[in-house]
């Protein structure tokens, strides 16, 4: 199994923190049973999922903690990864800031008191089937939002985007706008509808918004669109987001511990490992290692 680095994974402690998401709202995800979630996922268990695997380097995903506190989740962060037993983890810290805030910039650098931080998410997806609705308003459509989004590069701060295929036209617009932000797409794009019509939507907003160069993309979360996936089932995802990006532009990434609802770390990335067998030494050390260590500086 080829060294990586984790790219996106999230820990959280409910007895501590207030993450809303968790604690707050009993609501359908489509994920199943997700009790297991509703309990801690500190930096041990993150390192028990990648025992025997060869786990070089971590980046952690904002995890809709308290938003009234945003930077609250980064000082714990800091004081998870000061712990010697965490060896590091996470190296870096994706942050959640609301680019709608009129206050959007003071709270970008109180986040960059703290050395870790390397980007911010904030989750954008918008559908017409509430079930599929993860941000509570169309931020793409809010000019403020947009503005804000180009406080981000100034500061040396990449943007992780969370979002639908019908919702890449606007992302690509944002990516021409902003040409020196590091723009992260999470997820694969979320392929989360599976008919023909929305199938080809995906692929083509992904070759789309591939054009714009300073755009990545994290091949992750299969399993909140497949609760039963296969790497057979994965594998045109896969291959089609690499066809589209290149692997100097694609990063693997677990997305622990809500993938864990349907799959095992070692799974997973093993999964990956042999999705990839047929690409070059070279090509797979960027999309397991060296994409998101150049994306995220670590």
């Amino acid at each position: 199994m080829i060294p990586f680095v984790d790219p996106h994974h999230h820990l959280w402690d409910v007895e501590r923190n207030r993450y809303p998401w968790l604690q707050d709202v009993d609501h359908d995800r489509g994920w199943g049973d997700w009790s297991a979630l509703r309990r801690n996922y500190l930096a041990a268990d993150f390192m028990a999922d990648a025992d025997g695997l060869e786990l070089v380097k971590s980046v952690h995903v904002q995890a809709n903690y308290d938003p009234s506190d945003p930077v609250g989740e980064t000082r714990w962060l800091h004081e998870i990864a000061a712990d010697p037993a965490a060896r590091g983890i996470p190296h870096g810290i994706v942050a959640f800031a609301d680019l709608s805030a009129p206050d959007a910039a003071r709270t970008l650098d109180a986040h960059l008191e703290w050395p870790r931080v390397r980007g911010i998410r904030q989750v954008l997806n918008r559908h017409p089937d509430p079930k599929l609705n993860r941000a509570p308003r169309d931020f793409l459509g809010d000019p403020r939002w947009r503005d804000n989004l180009g406080l981000l590069a100034g500061r040396g701060l990449s943007f992780d985007a969370q979002v639908y295929h019908h919702q890449m036209k606007d992302l690509a617009e944002l990516a021409r706008r902003y040409p020196d932000l590091a723009i992260v797409l999470d997820h694969a794009g979320m392929p989360a509808e599976r008919d023909p019509e929305n199938l080809e939507g995906w692929r083509q907003a992904m070759a789309r918004l591939a054009e714009a160069p300073n755009v990545v993309v994290k091949l992750s979360g299969f399993g909140m669109v497949d609760l039963t996936w296969t790497p057979d089932s994965i594998r045109p995802f896969v291959l089609h987001c690499i066809d589209c990006f290149g692997p100097s532009r694609s990063m693997f990434a677990s997305n622990f511990p809500v993938d864990k609802l349907m799959s095992g770390y070692r799974r997973l990335w093993e999964a990956f490992d042999s999705l990839t067998e047929d690409f070059s030494d070279d090509e797979r050390r960027e999309m397991f290692r060296g994409t998101a260590e150049r994306i995220y500086r670590i």
